[in-house]
């Protein structure tokens, strides 16, 4: 089945995927959505869309489309998605998929009652190199601790220290490193290793309201992990997940771009890591589509579940902080 793809979102995000589905047979981007007329002719022009929008139920109701890319702010996710859904479109939705748990379980009852895909566009889970990681998970034994790493310095955080506070760092619209870099933490974690038992959560809060980098901590019954996340800071330092028997040393956790198997039985370093398509959006695209054309309505990795989870972690990370959104009333 071709995926005749509406958008919601004129940003680069966007433009990433639109690059990983260029060479995909599967995907015909048909529509784009946006507030202005101006905008999304100019973006529809670029990218060899048909049909323009700027009113959300207009595209929601288009028979032109049947599936639709949301990559607006978070805190327009959820009603944006229950809107499409409800409408029978399948939605591929920008992680983090919601505001908030009760936001999400309010997605995934609109996907479910309409029979239609919903999936959150969390990249890395998709990578063959995490796949790698999940399988070789028990060749280190026992785990008893890890270290996810991902601090970015926001390309807006300039502009916010010279008084100009753009959407990346505004409460409103449920931004911050923890949800916007925290999250590609968090989220393979819990892929991986399931529900913690425990959170502990500390940030760095801006005068904006919103957290600028922070850590957190999630205990299992014999491991626990630290997740390091910042947009005001940049880290080259890996990550590591440690069990008895030895080790993954993963380069730049959100892509895995390699991962190394030490292993402390008999001494040996080796490279358990692939070369991946240099857009690690492509896998998430590829996935998508195969639950379409199966109609298959969530994925194995990128379930209902894991999102489910990793938002309820971050519920809880945001309450120990003090970070709250306007979403959250």
């Amino acid at each position: 089945m071709t995926i005749k793809l509406g958008v919601i979102g004129t940003n680069f995000i966007t433009e990433r995927l639109f690059d990983a589905i260029s060479t995909l047979e599967d995907y015909e981007v048909v529509a784009v959505y946006s507030r202005t007329e101006e905008r999304a002719t100019d973006f529809a022009e670029k990218h060899g869309a048909t049909y323009t929008y700027t009113s959300l139920e207009d595209l929601a109701g288009s028979t032109h489309i049947n599936a639709v890319y949301i990559a607006s702010p978070t805190s327009f996710h959820a009603d944006q998605a229950i809107l499409m859904l409800s409408h029978g479109k399948h939605v591929l939705v920008e992680k983090p998929a919601a505001s908030n748990y009760e936001e999400w379980a309010k997605m995934t009852e609109a996907a479910r009652e309409n029979e239609v895909v919903l999936m959150e566009a969390m990249k890395t889970t998709q990578l063959p190199n995490f796949l790698t990681v999940k399988e070789q998970l028990q060749e280190l034994g026992t785990i008893r601790s890890g270290f996810a790493n991902f601090c970015q310095y926001s390309s807006r955080y300039d502009a916010y220290k010279n008084g100009d506070i753009q959407n990346a760092f505004k409460p409103e619209f449920s931004n911050g490193s923890l949800m916007d870099i925290g999250v590609y933490g968090v989220y393979p974690i819990i892929a991986l290793f399931g529900r913690p038992n425990e959170v502990r959560a500390q940030g760095h809060m801006l005068e904006s309201g919103v957290d600028g980098a922070g850590s957190l901590l999630l205990k299992y019954d014999e491991s626990q992990i630290i997740i390091n996340h910042s947009k005001i800071t940049q880290s080259v330092i890996p990550s590591e997940i440690q069990g008895e028997n030895g080790s993954l040393v993963i380069q730049n956790w959100s892509d895995f771009h390699s991962v190394v198997h030490h292993n402390r039985m008999n001494k040996t370093e080796t490279v358990i890591s692939e070369e991946q398509h240099q857009n690690p959006m492509y896998y998430e695209a590829i996935e998508f589509a195969k639950l379409v054309s199966s109609q298959t309505l969530e994925s194995i990795e990128n379930s209902h579940k894991n999102s489910a989870i990793t938002l309820q972690v971050l519920d809880e990370a945001r309450r120990q902080i003090g970070l709250v959104f306007p979403s959250d009333q």
